[in-house]
């Protein structure tokens, strides 16, 4: 536990050594120093110290790309129809849709209001990103939402707990740590095998950097065909 003054590239290394050794991911790991490494640049920047942040020289942790799940229309339909059945509360059927329709958070999409939703798009205040996004959603989607707000009011909120409980009913086989993020990752993946455009996506998901929607882009149609199309 030392002082912010007296941590070195090893300690924080072996500090996260320790971690690791433990059983914490490495993208977790990568987390935190991304976050202490905020905290001295800003302190730094700021002129609060008057020394170098000593994490800056630290790399990151280098992962192994994984495939991002997603559901298969069946899977959808499957899904759906066992949180129809087995939960408590309407609101988790409701927000379940609202990320397949537009590919919002599980916690953006829980935390809207009768306020932001338009006619035929919902808006999205409340983001990771800090900014706010419009989303298109289709006339019986729509009349659907306001019906529920009209009859239920707001969502129950901390609803995520019962979406887990009906994913878990299902034979959906999931990469650890997914859960309700496979929702986001389905709506991405059936818009770009749909024809979407990259860019789009990145508005819609509201990602700051395209190289977060880039992995989604091997999905379109037309990613790979040039291959058959111009070898030699």
């Amino acid at each position: 536990d030392p002082i912010a003054r007296n941590i070195t590239p090893k300690i924080f290394t072996d500090y996260r050594a320790a971690r690791i050794e433990k059983g914490i991911r490495p993208k977790t790991c990568n987390n935190e120093h991304g976050y202490i490494n905020a905290v001295y640049n800003e302190l730094e920047r700021s002129g609060s110290i008057g020394y170098p942040n000593p994490l800056k020289p630290i790399r990151p942790i280098k992962l192994d790309e994984f495939e991002l799940s997603y559901l298969t229309s069946e899977q959808i339909t499957e899904l759906l129809t066992k949180i129809e059945n087995f939960s408590q509360s309407r609101s988790v059927l409701i927000v379940s849709k609202i990320s397949l329709a537009t590919g919002a958070r599980w916690s953006e999409a829980e935390n809207i209001t009768l306020q932001q939703l338009k006619r035929h798009n919902v808006s999205f205040t409340d983001t990771k990103s800090k900014k706010n996004r419009t989303v298109p959603i289709t006339k019986e989607f729509y009349t659907e939402l306001k019906a529920h707000f009209d009859e239920h009011g707001e969502f129950t909120k901390n609803t995520l707990s019962s979406f887990r409980r009906a994913l878990e009913r299902t034979n959906i086989v999931l990469q650890k740590g997914q859960a309700s993020h496979v929702l986001r990752h389905t709506f991405a993946s059936h818009f770009m095998m749909n024809g979407g455009n990259i860019l789009t996506l990145q508005k819609i998901l509201g990602h700051s950097s395209i190289v977060m929607t880039m992995r989604y882009a091997h999905l379109a149609p037309e990613h790979l065909e040039a291959a058959a199309k111009l070898n030699p």
